[in-house]
């Protein structure tokens, strides 16, 4: 028999298969109506059927992760110009945020959508980092100093970024990033521009101690409410280090936290969507500001939060997210994030102090 000959009597098996798996069902479900429910009743249970297997179907397609991309640093087989690689990610990251499988989720009202929560707080995740580089885009990165004018795209993407993340109705969620996606389009282009001075992209160690002083905050905050999942006893030091510090509220010496139990999930994929974004941020970073990086021989420090952001999208190879205590003979898979933020923000730390240094 040729190949191709095998080829379609595979697939007339396959379909012939399928065809009896959905006439076995429909028998089955017939049989559950009552005697005198007729044809229309029996038409009516295979639909039904039909339409939870295909939302189940898409439930399970929607929820998974988007894979990572390649970082382009160059144009037409040429290094491309500084502030590429940084303002192109930024694109497809925005790009990937609105157009991976079941699009931007967020704001759906419909099933499945509307059923799903993990992509949706991984969506918020990526959506923070995406909103903190575009600011720092507007204000740092194009500008030489405080007095100069701001990129005008720049201006417009920023706030855009900004718009309500939930919003279905018009104008919708989608509408403004895409908004926001055609502003950083125009300025990248601009940018490869010879032609065009006007917008420019300022790689300084200031600029970049900047940014990083934000991303250091977010990681921060993403590991101390994962390292709750489990509920601590902390010792307040709002106010160590300055005795002549004050606080609006006063609060206890010891503060017990935790995170409520039906938001373990949401924190654990809002980290891992921060933790995909960052690690497209931070690989570009390293193009656009290796020279800067190699002065302060940096780029070792740079490349090791990288690879703790990676090792924090590792698969997840349980149904559920896991919360065991203590040293119990389950997993606390928020805790073993939580790992991985906190030596990543130690290593932002770091980072910092190497490049404020002379």
């Amino acid at each position: 028999m040729f190949p191709a000959q095998s080829r379609s009597r595979s697939m007339q098996n396959f379909l012939n298969s399928v065809s009896a798996w959905f006439s076995g069902l429909g028998r089955r479900l017939a049989g559950l109506l009552p005697d005198g429910a007729g044809i229309a009743g029996r038409i009516g249970a295979v639909v039904l059927a039909l339409f939870v297997i295909v939302q189940l179907g898409l439930a399970w397609y929607w929820s998974r992760e988007p894979a990572p991309f390649w970082v382009r640093w160059e144009e037409s087989q040429q290094p491309a110009v500084r502030g590429f690689a940084t303002t192109d990610t930024l694109i497809e990251v925005a790009r990937t945020l609105l157009d991976k499988p079941g699009g931007y989720l967020s704001n759906d009202i419909g099933p499945p959508g509307v059923l799903l929560d993990n992509i949706p707080s991984w969506e918020f995740g990526v959506l923070v980092q995406v909103r903190d580089l575009a600011r720092a885009l507007r204000n740092d990165f194009s500008r030489s100093q405080t007095q100069s004018l701001e990129e005008p795209d720049l201006a417009a993407a920023d706030p855009a970024f900004h718009f309500d993340s939930e919003r279905w109705i018009l104008p919708s969620t989608e509408k403004k990033y895409r908004d926001a996606i055609r502003a950083l389009e125009r300025y990248r282009d601009r940018l490869s521009n010879p032609a065009d001075q006007d917008a420019q992209f300022f790689a300084r160690a200031d600029n970049l101690r900047d940014w990083l002083a934000i991303v250091e905050k977010r990681l921060g905050d993403l590991s101390q409410r994962l390292s709750a999942s489990v509920g601590q006893r902390r010792v307040n030091t709002d106010l160590a280090g300055d005795p002549s510090a004050s606080v609006a509220t006063p609060r206890p010496g010891d503060i017990v936290v935790k995170t409520p139990w039906l938001e373990l999930d949401n924190v654990f994929f809002e980290a891992r969507g921060a933790a995909w974004a960052l690690t497209h941020f931070l690989r570009a970073a390293e193009y656009d500001f290796g020279d800067v990086l190699d002065d302060k021989n940096a780029k070792v420090s740079l490349r090791q939060i990288i690879r703790e952001l990676e090792a924090a999208q590792e698969p997840l190879m349980s149904p559920i997210i896991l919360n065991g205590s203590g040293f119990a003979i389950f997993a606390n898979h928020s805790l073993v994030m939580a790992s991985y933020l906190s030596r990543a923000n130690s290593a932002v730390i770091d980072l910092r102090e190497l490049l404020g240094e002379g």
